[in-house]
């Protein structure tokens, strides 16, 4: 019984370490437009059947699940059996991943943001970075993973005066998001090399941290194995993985804001900090945390500047005027490309959430803001945003963060 067993499992692994295709899977929106509507789409996502790149959590609010052609027809007889609203976004997802494909193979040898990079082609460069700009840039290590990868960042810094006025940049914190590891290496290029006099006093007059991928198995699974794959790599019962953003320790795995099922997207662990990415990145920002003035986490899609938390939809702490800097943010933003953000707090704006590094942050130490923003786009591309979209993306971003810095010295006098 044990050889068998071992058996199964062995065959387990090896399977789950094949390529995954996704040819003739489809990305279809729902809009439930009523409470039982909600419900039925909250049924199917508990078959572990679908994958959902949004969550059903509110009447009104768009779901968008990819839908294997083996179970179309289910899906179609759902729609007509319970007449949902609903349109296709995506015909056919591996013809996305392989036009993302084709464009990756033609890049650069140099590193640029026309195009995707693999962690390794990230990590170089931060490390390229600390040796041309020795006084300003330092590697840092923000923690380990499961796999036994560093989790690595730069702290760019111009003087010692600008300690307690630090800038937190990370993103990856979910694999498959690769527009927000793109646009945070843009933003920190920005800071290094931009010669705008507003980017540059900007910069200048702060201390940064950025840790462009803070999931590094997951985001290094992306590229070998499943372009599509959200968690960690951890091994759980049958399943692989925890949602790193429902594992930290404030809050976790409470108000429904996250799943016991190891199988689910957005399980969060066994425990708090059962993850070692979450338990040693914690560990370092602690070391940290009394200088963060600013903090933003990079996650796609849906166009959103969120403010914490997301366990309830009060307006907690300093939200009112964390609110206005968001908002004077996206207005920003807009100008640069006319791309609309809506700006609010997470439960209220999404879902409940619970068990992510921003309302961890923001509830132990008090940083006095903190945003996630949710990149492009509305749907249309969803994780898999064309490379010509990361320029554009990168250019508001940064805009909207100069912008809100900016606001926030106004508050402050």
């Amino acid at each position: 019984m044990k050889l068998i067993l071992l058996t199964a499992v062995i065959t387990f692994f090896c399977v789950s370490a094949e390529k995954v295709r996704y040819d003739n899977h489809a990305v279809y929106r729902f809009t439930p437009n009523n409470e039982n509507e909600l419900k039925i789409l909250q049924t199917l996502q508990k078959l572990n059947k679908y994958n959902f790149w949004t969550e059903p959590r509110r009447s009104g609010l768009p779901v968008d699940v990819m839908v294997p052609p083996e179970s179309k027809d289910d899906i179609e007889n759902l729609i007509s059996e319970h007449q949902l609203t609903f349109k296709i976004m995506m015909e056919d997802v591996q013809k996305q991943i392989e036009e993302e494909k084709l464009l990756n193979a033609k890049k650069s040898k140099y590193f640029d943001w026309e195009s995707y990079h693999t962690l390794d082609e990230i990590y170089d460069w931060l490390k390229d970075l600390a040796a041309r700009f020795p006084k300003e840039v330092t590697l840092v290590k923000g923690g380990t993973t499961y796999e036994g990868r560093d989790i690595l960042g730069v702290k760019v810094s111009y003087s010692p005066d600008n300690a307690n006025k630090t800038v937190w940049i990370d993103s990856l914190i979910h694999a498959r998001e690769w527009i927000a590891g793109a646009t945070s290496t843009y933003i920190l290029n920005k800071v290094l090399t931009s010669t705008d006099r507003f980017i540059r006093k900007m910069a200048e007059s702060h201390d940064w941290y950025f840790f462009p991928v803070i999931n590094p198995d997951g985001y290094e699974y992306t590229h070998t194995t499943d372009r599509l794959w959200r968690k960690t790599r951890k091994p759980y019962s049958i399943c692989i993985g925890t949602d790193p953003n429902r594992n930290w320790g404030y809050k976790w795995n409470e108000d429904g804001g996250s799943s016991d099922n190891p199988c689910a997207d957005d399980y969060a662990g066994p425990n708090a900090f059962s993850e070692v990415e979450t338990s040693t990145l914690s560990q370092f920002m602690s070391g940290v945390a009394k200088d963060i003035m600013l903090f933003y986490t990079f996650h796609s899609y849906s166009q959103l500047i969120l403010l914490p938390y997301g366990h309830t939809t009060e307006h907690l702490d300093n939200y009112d005027d964390a609110y206005q800097v968001a908002m004077e943010a996206a207005s920003s933003l807009e100008e640069v490309h006319g791309t609309q953000y809506t700006v609010g707090n997470i439960a209220e704006t999404i879902y409940v959430a619970t068990g992510s590094n921003m309302d961890w942050l923001k509830a132990n130490y008090h940083v006095p803001y903190a945003y996630a923003y949710e990149l492009r786009d509305t749907g249309n591309y969803g994780f898999l945003l064309p490379a010509d979209q990361i320029i554009p993306t990168g250019e508001e971003t940064l805009d909207s963060i100069m912008t809100a810095l900016v606001e926030i010295e106004n508050v402050i006098e």
